[in-house]
């Protein structure tokens, strides 16, 4: 009998339970790589928290989140109308400015060109500029009221108003025009120069003058024909020196290094006589 017993299988004795089938562990497999882990992981930089997807749909991202900040800059007459067209040439830091200063203070090293040809700017031609029309204007002023209290005769002094708009039309107009017309004579010539190069060239080149307008207040006509020659024998020299560098490679560059010396002295004289006598 005892043997009988032990030919039966267990699972047919009494009081022997069936081992239970796990069953929800088997349905709740999935495959590894259909699992979202929260947070998800970057396993190769270490980072953690909800990374976008590469395939350019994020369906966290609120409507329209894409496109902002984000301008597009247009082609054609429409990109003079844009802010992104001219945002490369204010890409400039105080470091670079400083530096491109410095280099209208020794003109005889002629290495301007060389430093603004990958990232000419129009931030600092605009600050100087603007900076030179107020500083002849105010200073021009004060240097008529010194003259005046000088003079033996009792002269009524007034604030000359029109000052500003003359030192605009001439400053603004100067850094404009005369730029845009070595651009095209340098066409002619056959010498291709980027016109932002030769605004910035001349931008810079006005540093100059806001110094010697400072000197110029003196009430000696010797000293101020002494300065408005220095400063614009150094900015005629700056442009000159650094535009021949331009062209280098090219035999035509006498006449526009000339053309350009002489135009630097007629600025300087122009700003003696409407501003300083």
């Amino acid at each position: 009998m005892a043997g009988g017993y032990t030919s039966l299988p267990t699972s047919n004795l009494l009081g022997s339970v069936r081992a239970a089938v796990d069953t929800y562990h088997k349905a709740s497999q999935f495959e590894e790589e259909n699992l979202q882990i929260f947070p998800p992981s970057n396993a190769q930089d270490g980072t953690w928290g909800y990374q976008p997807p590469t395939d350019g749909y994020d369906p966290y991202a609120l409507p329209g989140a894409e496109d902002e900040g984000v301008e597009q800059s247009e082609s054609g007459w429409k990109g003079l109308f844009s802010i992104a067209t001219y945002r490369p040439y204010f890409n400039i830091d105080t470091f670079d400015v400083i530096d491109r200063i410095m280099c209208t203070l020794y003109p005889h090293r002629g290495d301007f060109c060389e430093k603004v040809q990958d990232n000419p700017d129009m931030y600092g031609p605009f600050w100087i500029s603007t900076t030179l029309v107020f500083a002849v204007t105010a200073l021009g002023n004060y240097a008529s009221y010194l003259s005046a209290i000088k003079s033996e005769d009792k002269i009524d002094w007034h604030y000359d108003i029109n000052y500003m708009s003359l030192a605009a039309c001439l400053i603004y107009g100067y850094i404009c025009l005369v730029p845009l017309g070595f651009y095209f004579l340098l066409r002619y010539l056959g010498i291709s120069t980027p016109l932002v190069q030769l605004w910035c060239l001349y931008g810079y080149s006005l540093f100059i003058f806001i110094p010697a307008s400072i000197l110029l207040i003196f009430p000696t006509e010797f000293l101020r024909w002494t300065v408005i020659a220095l400063a614009g024998l150094a900015a005629a020299s700056f442009v000159a020196l650094n535009m021949r560098s331009c062209m280098s490679g090219s035999d035509k560059w006498i006449t526009a290094c000339i053309s350009a010396f002489l135009m630097q002295i007629f600025l300087a004289f122009v700003i003696k006589l409407c501003f300083f006598v």
